[in-house]
């Protein structure tokens, strides 16, 4: 038997399964520019700035580790938690709901496959759901 039919098959990634950096940056970029001009994500959309440019930075990098990439992210974050971050964040059921949609929308746009995108919605979903205060659900 060869060596190469003994080795144990490698696991990729999520982060390499989707495509790496380029991919994860045109999610980003496909969610912010969704959530620009789409009036169904108005509510979303105030709730950001007018420069959405450091949002599709941190999203890229946020996704970017979560998905198994890179931490360079992560190290410049130092002390980011993201419930604290949205704390502030006047976030409801429906502003949830809203992202999760320009998410999924993002995914289907750059062309995710189908059965990862799921995937990454399922895990993505009750993240966003618990960024609603109870008292706001």
């Amino acid at each position: 038997m060869s060596e190469a039919a003994t080795t144990e098959p490698v696991t990729r990634t999520a982060y390499e399964r989707i495509g790496g950096a380029d991919v994860v940056r045109q999610i980003a970029d496909a969610f912010y520019d969704a959530m620009d001009r789409e009036p169904k994500f108005a509510a979303l959309r105030a709730m950001h700035s007018g420069d959405l440019t450091p949002m599709r930075e941190s999203l890229a990098g946020f996704l970017t580790v979560w998905l198994g990439g890179p931490r360079d992210w992560v190290e410049s974050h130092q002390g980011f938690c993201l419930m604290s971050r949205h704390r502030p964040m006047p976030i409801t059921a429906a502003t949830s709901a809203q992202w999760m949609d320009a998410m999924v929308q993002a995914l289907t746009e750059t062309g995710v496959d189908a059965e990862l995108a799921t995937k990454i919605e399922q895990a993505l979903r009750p993240a966003a759901e618990a960024m609603v205060p109870r008292e706001r659900k």
